[in-house]
């Protein structure tokens, strides 16, 4: 049996920069915080030295002044008086012979700092512990007699620097208490600017959960979001944009294959009810199935022709790849609706050739499209004109181009747009003259972007003009839209 294990949940964009902040906060604080109170040991150690060395000076200057013994026995009374007023401070003096001559009442000196007086480390500050209590900071070092002969007393120094650490501790209590608090205070401030922030953010999901299918005209609102999301506010009403005309031209063209399939499944249905309404002799019932069969072809060509289409929005028409001169397509062209031109009074003339590497059959097809659309529409008299030349798009890349142009009532500007739209016809009453079911343009447009070329329409003094590109070398092909 699978087990199924439960999604960990994700964590809010709030929540993460709140975190953000409370950590930032927090190491800010904390340096800060241990500098200072690197900064205030210091200082208490620099004014303890000062202290401590000033009183080393002292006990130096009384003991250079001893000439004999009387003297030396003097010293004790000496440090005596010197040390009236220094509280905390605590002297051991030992005399030539090793005898102490002067301990402060309970003196803690600790062998380990009377074992540094002749080593380099003899005046470096030495810090311990008595009874788990007090502490102390102290120096040692010798102090030569006046005798030349005696060798040279060792003068031990310390201060009790227990108020010192006690305010240390305090300091780092406090310390600690503000971290903490600003911790909070800037997790609290922090959520609350995260907060305010994001809710441009909140705003523009509340307008993207009111868009659907029926209200794709919805819009963010991109002048009311902070500069940092007006680019990705701007890129979702592209896409809203897009996607409210590709809604749109889906719905019309279902409304328009209904339409284009309800003719021909319609008169189908007619006539076949009326060839069984009563007996019949084998011709009236040969001519009905004639006239189904030709209604069956067209909506034969029209499924194919929309397979056809369908293959190449999704990339999967691959065209093959033959040298030929565009021209000569042209010109094959030109014989078979010649007969036809002929009988409408419509001339036929060919100018320039290029050469292109493509699929022939398709291109053919793509150029008869708009022959066979040109002569539709080209009044008797009038003429078509096909100009093919070679023009260079870059340095680098060369392209052919191919223009269809008739004689005739130019297309009004507002159906120019969508001339390659499937079914779409400029003319509606023509819709089901049997002239087509309206794909030719659009087929013409998915052949020419599948060998990554394309075709625009315009108009000029009293003709229409279409106007194809088609790379002389096959590149990657590009989707219909």
């Amino acid at each position: 049996m699978r087990v199924v294990r439960p999604r960990a949940r994700r964590k809010s964009l709030t929540f993460r920069l709140t975190l953000l902040f409370a950590a930032a906060s927090t190491v800010v604080l904390l340096i800060l915080g241990l500098i200072v109170a690197e900064s205030v040991e210091h200082h208490f150690e620099e004014q303890d030295m000062e202290a401590l060395s000033g009183k080393l000076e002292l006990i130096r200057h009384a003991l250079a002044k001893v000439n004999s013994p009387k003297d030396l026995a003097a010293i004790p009374q000496q440090m005596d008086d010197s040390l009236i007023g220094h509280h905390g401070l605590v002297v051991a003096v030992k005399g030539p012979d090793g005898q102490t001559l002067f301990a402060t009442q309970d003196a803690p000196f600790p062998q380990p700092l009377l074992d540094r007086v002749k080593t380099p480390e003899a005046e470096r500050p030495y810090v311990w512990q008595v009874d788990d209590q007090l502490s102390f900071r102290g120096i040692v070092a010798e102090a030569p007699t006046g005798v030349q002969a005696w060798p040279p007393a060792v003068v031990a120094v310390a201060t009790d620097i227990s108020h010192h650490n006690r305010f240390m501790d305090s300091f780092m209590k406090t310390l600690w208490s503000v971290v903490i608090g600003g911790t909070l205070a800037t997790g609290l401030l922090g959520w609350f600017a995260a907060r305010r922030g994001l809710a441009p953010l909140r705003e523009m999901k509340r307008r993207a959960t009111e868009v659907s299918a029926q209200r794709l005209d919805q819009r963010l609102p991109v002048d009311a979001v902070p500069v940092e999301l007006a680019e990705l506010a701007e890129s979702l009403n592209d896409m809203l944009a897009r996607l409210e005309e590709s809604f749109k031209r889906l719905s019309d063209f279902s409304s328009d294959l209904a339409h284009e399939l309800r003719t021909p499944v319609s008169n189908l249905m007619t006539q076949t009810q009326v060839a069984l309404a009563k007996a019949r002799s084998s011709a009236e019932y040969r001519e009905v199935l004639e006239s189904n069969c030709e209604e069956f072809d067209r909506l034969s060509r029209m499924i194919s022709d929309m397979l056809f289409l369908a293959k190449s929005e999704n990339g999967l028409i691959v065209p093959g790849q033959e040298t030929f001169d565009l021209a000569d397509e042209v010109a094959a062209l030109f014989d078979f609706y010649g007969a036809l031109a002929e009988e409408n009074g419509v001339s036929l003339r060919l100018e320039g050739a290029g050469q292109v590497t493509g699929d022939r059959l398709m291109l053919r097809r793509a150029i008869g499209n708009l022959l066979s659309n040109a002569l539709r529409y080209t009044p008797s008299g009038g003429r078509i004109v096909v100009t093919v030349s070679v023009v260079r798009d870059s340095p680098d890349a060369e392209a052919v181009h191919l223009s269809v142009e008739n004689t005739g009532e130019p297309i009004p500007s507002e159906h120019l747009s969508r001339l390659f739209d499937r079914f779409y016809r400029v003319d509606a009453s023509r819709r089901h003259s049997g002239d087509g079911a309206g794909l030719g343009l659009a087929i013409t447009r998915s052949i020419l972007r599948s060998h990554g070329g394309d075709i625009e329409g315009r108009t000029g003094k009293g003709c229409n003009i279409f106007e194809m590109w088609i790379p002389t070398s096959i590149v990657t092909p590009r989707s219909a839209d």
